[in-house]
């Protein structure tokens, strides 16, 4: 072989060489690069901002609200971050397979049929579902409403359920809304004659509205409910990090500071 054929021959294992080392920095630099935005994660926290002391929007488009004050808390002992989505109530549940949102934040009662599409962290409040009455409404018991016209609840809610159960599936009176202020404008405005929710809502409602003389009457048979955060099916990494940040809020005593801010009496 004469010297040029040689020269041309190393020329051109000197740019194979070369080029995979090239090509292996490259791919080392991607994999490091992933890496390092995976430590940085952003975690997507939907709700349906409409359910106050929980959460609202204020006049300035803030979220803010007892849950928010919770996440935040979490995120912070937890060592994640988090930002929030206000997301429509019969839109919310889809969010979460879709892969839009990361962990769903909006009282939502853990059920066994809810669980089979989604998984829940350990219970963070618990509530009764009970009737807002309007001033001069007889209604004593829950079999009184099917003596009304019309009962407003949120659609698809633990309330729809109770609803249900009381006057049918089918029934005409039940007067279905996609978020809690419709429901409550609706009584205000006369067009319901009760709303049925949950508790800790109704009571904030009534204590925020004390000149329109609303009472509460308690649902006897209601079982106490358990409010959870939801993760997709499967997602036992996020699952364990909400559940171990919720347990260092609550033995810290932070989560007690939430709660009396938003619900002592």
């Amino acid at each position: 072989m004469n010297m040029k054929k040689i020269l041309a021959l190393l020329g051109l294992s000197l740019a194979i060489g070369l080029g995979g080392c090239s090509e292996k920095k490259a791919t080392e630099q991607n994999t490091q690069n992933a890496e390092g935005a995976s430590s940085d994660k952003v975690y997507r926290v939907a709700m349906n901002a409409a359910f106050a002391p929980f959460q609202w929007v204020r006049t300035d488009g803030k979220i803010i609200g007892f849950e928010i004050d919770l996440v935040d808390a979490m995120a912070k002992e937890g060592n994640f971050k988090v930002e929030y989505v206000n997301t429509p109530w019969d839109t919310l549940f889809a969010t979460l397979p879709s892969g839009d949102n990361d962990i769903l934040s909006s009282a939502i009662t853990i059920t066994e049929d809810r669980k089979q599409a989604m998984d829940f962290s350990e219970p963070y409040f618990e509530i009764k579902q009970v009737i807002l009455v309007p001033k001069g409404k007889n209604v004593q018991s829950i079999e009184d409403i099917k003596n009304l016209n019309k009962v407003a609840v949120t659609t698809g809610t633990s309330a729809d359920a109770v609803a249900q159960k009381t006057l049918g599936k089918t029934s005409n009176k039940i007067a279905r809304f996609e978020s809690l202020p419709l429901v409550l404008k609706e009584v205000e405005n006369g067009g319901a004659d009760v709303a049925i929710s949950d508790s800790a809502v109704v009571s904030n409602y009534i204590k925020n509205n004390s000149d329109k003389g609303f009472t509460i009457v308690q649902i006897q048979d209601s079982a106490p409910e358990f409010y959870g955060m939801a993760v997709r099916k499967g997602d036992t990494e996020t699952l364990k990090m909400v559940n171990e940040a919720l347990a260092k809020v609550k033995a810290s005593g932070e989560y007690d500071k939430i709660y009396n801010q938003y619900f002592a009496q």
